[in-house]
């Protein structure tokens, strides 16, 4: 990434993020950020990897972790619409329709917001092990089952759903992927209340649901192949949420040694403080690696897995001494921030891949270890 696109970057956050502010007190609300991503679109930054003909910047790779470093330091909002411009329309681009891909316009936009329907209460970490089904009635499919886990199923339009269409194929074939409203009748959504208070996820239960054949994406009992399209794409997410964790506890440090109203941290808990950082720039810098790998056309190497394990207790970490910190009064209620994110990072070591398959993954994948068994 050219320095003058750079610096072209930070005087337009700059700008947008003071105007951001003033309109929005409250940047944290799924409204304040859904304003900010239509903020970041209009100049291509909301999705800076996409071609510039689908209203992205055609950067590179490496060139758009560039980007997320600088909203990643300027603390910008997270975009609502993450899974749509990461995940669901790079899939979209590289498998869909003409008419299909009509649906980038607003994803970017964030007229329409994108769930993805993977994970099942039998088939989390199984993916291949899903059992929703879709039968062919004439010129539809008609869906039964049910998904969970499903990130911003509450607030999704629209969803990337996978399901079996050939229930005698071997469990990594049979699988489709069609592109749901879900506004559809049969669709039910239930929020899945979390400890922090929030409903991030969802489950989603699919009754005798017509889907178009004209929704499906790529072709049919191709899924598997799509699918890996898509995680594909969430590798470098890893690397993003590396360097957003990274910058997390610079924020902290600097908000501690600026803070005069309070004393000065004690040994243990700066101790931890800076053992979070450290861990967390490694964890930045195994994830360029892993994105250099991406952008020299390899595939990522164990250092993957590793991000993912490291990032989950490192940010656990950090939230604990954030919470330590801020004490009592995080208790009591006067510093909602802190105790929220405490909350939140509880998750962390579930969400994507549990700690413990994670760790099997390792064992078996890097160390050779073998199977238990």
């Amino acid at each position: 990434m050219t320095s003058a696109l750079l610096e072209e970057l930070r005087r337009f956050v700059d700008a947008e993020l003071a105007a951001f502010r003033r309109d929005w007190p409250d940047v944290s609300t799924w409204e304040a950020r859904c304003a900010w991503q239509r903020r970041m679109a209009r100049e291509g930054w909301a999705a800076p990897r996409w071609p510039v003909e689908y209203g992205g910047r055609g950067l590179g790779t490496l060139e758009a972790m560039a980007v997320e470093d600088v909203f990643a330091e300027k603390g910008c909002p997270v975009l609502p619409g993450m899974l749509g411009l990461k995940n669901v329309g790079p899939t979209l681009q590289a498998h869909g329709t003409d008419e299909q891909k009509r649906h980038l316009a607003a994803i970017l936009s964030i007229d329409e917001v994108w769930c993805q329907g993977f994970s099942e209460p039998g088939a989390g970490s199984d993916l291949a092990g899903l059992r929703t089904r879709a039968v062919r009635d004439g010129d539809d499919f008609v869906v039964n089952g049910q998904k969970i886990w499903t990130s911003n199923g509450i607030y999704a339009t629209h969803m990337q759903l996978l399901v079996r269409t050939d229930p005698q194929a071997p469990k990594h074939r049979g699988i489709s992927v069609l592109l749901v409203d879900m506004a559809t009748p049969g669709v039910e959504v239930r929020p899945i209340r979390q400890i922090n208070g929030g409903a991030e996820f969802a489950e989603v239960f699919f009754t005798d649901v017509r889907v178009p054949v004209a929704n499906l994406l790529g072709p049919l009992n191709d899924g598997w192949r799509i699918t890996m399209t898509t995680l594909g794409h969430e590798r470098a997410g890893v690397a993003t949420f590396a360097a957003r964790l990274e910058q997390r506890t610079v924020d902290l440090l600097e908000a501690n040694r600026a803070d005069t109203r309070t004393e000065p941290l004690g040994p243990g808990l700066r101790d931890e403080l800076l053992d979070g950082y450290v861990d967390a720039r490694v964890l930045g810098l195994l994830g360029r690696q892993m994105l250099e790998r991406l952008a020299g056309g390899q595939q990522p190497g164990p250092e993957q897995s590793v991000i993912k394990l490291v990032h989950s207790e490192v940010s656990q970490r950090v939230e604990s001494v954030q919470m330590a910190i801020a004490g009592a009064a995080a208790v009591r209620g006067e510093d909602p921030a802190a105790a929220h994110a405490y909350l939140s990072a509880r998750s962390a070591t579930i969400a994507a891949g549990t700690t413990q398959i994670v760790k099997n993954i390792i064992a078996e994948r890097v160390l050779a270890l073998p199977r238990n068994g």
